[in-house]
């Protein structure tokens, strides 16, 4: 049994506890932290009387007053809708080029545009449009399904290669899984490819058997002069941005397994305001065109 003690120092009386000749005090809490507990447990009690609290077995513990978070918010955003209803009906009934003639409209479309884009486009564009490996840059003018307004807002709209009816469509095949090139001819086009945009070519290219597999198999969708074509989201071959990388083996890895990289169709998720809004942002990132 505890041996209580007063100890002669201090004059408290000790819980009987002892380790290695050290004695412990029974020191009493003070008087001011002793209230503010037994005023948090009355706060408490309270709380689970006036607020919703309880989990129970299919519901919860309503509170005294109904209130609520979720009624909170949905009235807080009624609020922010009505306070945005005017101008998201002038945007809605304006064309494009109209939004971008009226700087209160514009404004207002960058703003929301710009929420938009990190809520739905940033995790595969980037926070800023810089885009990624497979991911096209929005703030350079070059562009695979083209830069105008009306451009962006078709592709946000119906999405590339999506399930929408009116997608952008257009892949590259799979020259090498599909068998329609042999590897040397690949390997070759290759190296040309890379000639066209003044890249360095593997030593004893065989540019001449690459300029005509490429005449042959890639004029159709490229052009004669690797230019591409923006009908199809056929990239241009002559400048300096890959949307996979410049690397020979990148190259050959998608002239051997073809690319067709998709875009979903934002109509079903996001209201035209919204979409027009989203195309007047990316259209002024940087490499919107007229």
């Amino acid at each position: 049994m505890a041996k209580h003690e007063i100890d002669t120092v201090t004059g408290t009386e000790t819980t009987g506890h002892e380790w290695d000749g050290i004695k412990e005090l029974n020191t009493p809490l003070p008087r001011w932290w002793l209230w503010t507990f037994y005023l948090t447990i009355v706060w408490a009690i309270g709380y689970w009387i006036v607020y919703p609290s309880w989990p129970l077995l299919t519901t919860y513990t309503q509170g005294a007053f109904g209130w609520n978070s979720r009624a909170a918010v949905a009235e807080d955003v009624a609020q922010l809708r009505a306070k945005r209803s005017a101008m998201e009906s002038r945007i809605a009934a304006a064309p494009l080029e109209q939004i971008l003639a009226d700087q209160q409209m514009l404004d207002f479309a960058r703003a929301q545009g710009r929420a938009a884009f990190a809520d739905n486009c940033a995790p595969c564009h980037g926070a800023g449009g810089g885009g990624a490996k497979g991911y096209p840059n929005l703030n350079d003018d070059d562009w695979l399904w083209g830069g105008t307004l009306d451009d962006i807002a078709i592709t946000i709209r119906h999405g590339v290669r999506s399930t929408d009816d009116k997608s952008r469509q257009g892949s590259m095949p799979a020259f090498g899984r599909d068998k329609l090139l042999e590897r040397p001819d690949i390997l070759a086009v290759a190296d040309f490819t890379r000639s066209l945009s003044g890249l360095p070519v593997t030593a004893g290219a065989d540019l001449a058997r690459g300029k005509k597999v490429f005449a042959d198999n890639c004029v159709a969708c490229h052009g004669d002069a690797g230019k591409g074509n923006r009908e199809i989201g056929a990239p241009d071959l002559t400048d300096q941005i890959w949307l996979y990388g410049p690397g020979r083996d990148v190259i050959v890895e998608g002239l051997t397994n073809g690319r067709g990289a998709v875009m979903p169709h934002w109509a079903p998720r996001l209201d035209d305001t919204t979409i027009k809004s989203l195309a007047v942002y990316v259209h002024s990132l940087g490499g919107g065109q007229k």
